[in-house]
């Protein structure tokens, strides 16, 4: 295919422009993935599919076990719950279009999906750092302020935590989002990663990127940066009043109210942390598609067992909403046969 004097050879099927007057416009886009042989496909699909499942099924089983006992019913666990139901959509907006695509032995992904997808995956890792730094806020409250703490963290204002986050992370989306699309894109229609990441499809273009690299890099360093600092402080505040605690037991209990949180916080920006660095590092677009599996699946899944098992309340929940199900099933089937 020769455009603009560009020579670009691609087997059948593979690329798709259409040409408005003067202008060439990609309407398809080839999702490399790992670039793994044939042979290595089924694994990979097993692989990530298990990872995905168990990631899924595990926060779905934090929000259902939240959401059903009462005694959780208080700030910290609706904002685990909102974390949790973010967190099974960081996943669903990349892992099943790759798994499709490993199944159909296709990789080929639309113009439109591709801005579908970077859209929201912008919006839901936006959220991901925004809940966390608000479960900084609400344990620095009741570790700091314990006897204020039902007055300051009152359903009005954990709600607006909630909200101002989502309205923050769609509004950084489409910011993002809106100037990609006023981007020129090249004939080179490779995307050597698993998903549509934001930083992929801008070195796509042959446009000027200038602007957005700036925006670009200035959100990551206020939306990433920012929070990143707010949770440091909160938690130099938080080791302050642990340490003024006299009794050992005492610090022991403040501890483990947020220690869970800490391992969640670390994780995360570890991960992330541990990407940038590796893409920087080595410029390999394979290292870093694995890098990214870290923060876009890896994460999630680990999520709900960092809070299950270091958590006495959420073991407890588990506990007796598993012995509910257990109940009500054969209930159920005794009902189903009675004449």
């Amino acid at each position: 295919v020769k455009i603009n004097g560009i020579c670009s050879l691609f087997p059948a099927g593979q690329l798709n422009l259409m040409e408005p007057g003067n202008n060439t416009r990609i309407l398809e886009f080839l999702l490399l993935g790992f670039s793994e042989g044939p042979e290595l496909q089924p694994i990979t699909f097993g692989l990530f599919l298990s990872m995905y499942l168990i990631a899924v099924l595990g926060n779905l089983l934090i929000i259902l076990v939240v959401s059903s006992a009462s005694h959780l019913h208080t700030p910290m666990y609706f904002f685990l719950a909102n974390l949790s139901f973010v967190d099974n959509c960081v996943t669903s907006t990349t892992v099943p279009k790759m798994l499709w695509n490993i199944q159909t032995q296709s990789k080929v992904i639309t113009y439109a999906g591709c801005i579908t997808q970077m859209n929201f995956f912008i919006i839901f890792s936006g959220l991901d750092i925004y809940l966390l730094t608000v479960m900084a806020y609400d344990r620095f409250v009741a570790i700091c302020h314990p006897l204020h703490y039902m007055v300051i963290m009152n359903p009005r204002l954990c709600g607006r935590l909630v909200l101002v986050s989502w309205v923050t992370s769609v509004l950084h989306s489409l910011l993002q989002t809106s100037m990609v699309l006023r981007l020129s894109l090249c004939t080179e229609v490779e995307i050597p990663h698993f998903f549509c990441e934001l930083n992929r499809m801008i070195q796509l273009a042959c446009s000027d990127t200038f602007f957005n690299n700036l925006v670009m890099y200035l959100a990551a360093m206020l939306m990433a940066g920012g929070p990143f600092i707010g949770i440091l402080y909160s938690y130099s505040k938080i080791v302050s009043s642990i340490c003024g605690i006299s009794s050992a037991q005492g610090k022991y209990k403040a501890f483990s109210t947020c220690a869970s949180h800490l391992s969640v916080v670390s994780l995360f920006y570890c991960t992330g942390l541990g990407v940038y660095l590796s893409s920087a590092a080595t410029q390999s677009s394979h290292s870093s598609a694995t890098a990214s599996v870290m923060y876009t699946v890896i994460t999630p899944m680990l999520n709900p067992f960092i809070y299950s098992l270091r958590n006495k309340d959420i073991k407890e929940a588990l506990m007796r909403f598993s012995g509910m199900v257990a109940i009500k099933g054969p209930i159920v089937l005794g009902l189903k046969n009675f004449p």
